[in-house]
């Protein structure tokens, strides 16, 4: 029979281990919080899966990205998975009876490897091409001057296709090698005429108006660059146009500046630009001629020159150019 005395020692006692209990329960409540905490702040998807695969523990990227964990393969080496149009590097480490799965999205790290890799392509053929287009625009030159005038649209149709070649070229070997600008001043009237020289070359079946500033001002820029950025936005304009069930079209380029800017604004008549999000992406166009570059490389040049490019929200479609003063 239990004396008094052992009966409040076994009380003391059952309170004593519910206290440690108790103690010992906070304190994994509060490390499993810290871990909680600890996989919250990670940058990927993190999931901490159970020998019976259930999910024990998951961040916010990993309950977003629930589909994606049920084409994970547990492997021992890293790899890739693609799902819903981007890539995902897997990795996966196992202690005791818990395997820890963690997702990184590697789709940009993708996009400029593949970028980096088209471009090098692009600007090892654009360099054998060079030569031979050279030497073509050389002898069509020669050749306009001795063929009978009945056979010189013909040749001058030739020209304009070595033009736009060496127009691929030349935005190719930019792209790959990257701008570097050259500053000089000069008046917007001489790059003008360096914008009709190249709409002439460029070609076009419609009848197309171009209305520029009448006005004259004075540029700090590089004005073989800034030739190449308008004759760009002038080449994607004639394209829109020559695209559109219109006969006619019209291109305009208004100017205006501020303290800081000059500001260019860029309006066409032709068909409304497809896909915005793909708008400045390399190497992706939806028009048939071209190579993507254009527009890619207009902003870096206007970017290079301490400005941006933008398409603007209004009711017809227009690009601004910002080059700083």
């Amino acid at each position: 029979m239990i004396t008094p005395e052992e009966l409040n020692l076994l009380i003391e006692q059952t309170y004593k281990v519910e206290g440690e209990f108790n103690e010992l329960k906070a304190s994994y409540t509060h490390l499993q919080n810290t871990i909680e905490r600890v996989v919250e702040f990670l940058p990927n998807a993190i999931w901490i899966i159970d020998e019976d695969s259930s999910v024990f523990l998951q961040n916010s990227k990993a309950r977003e990205l629930l589909e994606l964990l049920r084409l994970i393969k547990l492997k021992s080496d890293d790899y890739e998975v693609p799902f819903n149009s981007r890539f995902y590097l897997i990795k996966s480490s196992s202690y005791k009876d818990k395997t820890m799965i963690s997702a990184t999205d590697i789709t940009e790290q993708k996009r400029k490897e593949n970028l980096a890799t088209m471009g090098q392509m692009a600007a090892h053929l654009s360099h054998e091409i060079r030569n031979p287009i050279g030497s073509i625009s050389l002898l069509s030159s020669t050749l306009k001057k001795r063929v009978m005038p009945e056979n010189i649209p013909i040749v001058e149709e030739i020209q304009k296709s070595v033009y736009r070649i060496d127009r691929i070229i030349k935005a190719t070997l930019m792209f790959s090698k990257g701008i570097e600008i050259n500053r000089t001043k000069f008046l917007w009237s001489t790059l003008k005429d360096s914008i009709d020289m190249s709409i002439g070359y460029y070609g076009y079946s419609k009848e197309i108006s171009f209305v520029f500033p009448q006005i004259d001002f004075e540029l700090n820029a590089d004005k073989d660059l800034l030739e190449m950025l308008f004759s760009n936005f002038m080449a994607n304009a004639i394209d829109a146009i020559e695209a559109d069930d219109n006969d006619n079209g019209v291109v305009e380029l208004s100017y205006e500046r501020d303290e800081k800017y000059h500001k260019f604004y860029i309006y066409d008549s032709g068909v409304e630009v497809e896909n915005r999000a793909e708008l400045f992406e390399a190497f992706k166009s939806t028009k048939l001629k071209g190579n993507g570059l254009g527009l890619v490389l207009s902003r870096e040049i206007a970017e290079a020159h301490g400005g941006n490019v933008k398409l603007l929200d209004r009711d017809k479609k227009s690009f601004e150019v910002r080059l700083a003063r």
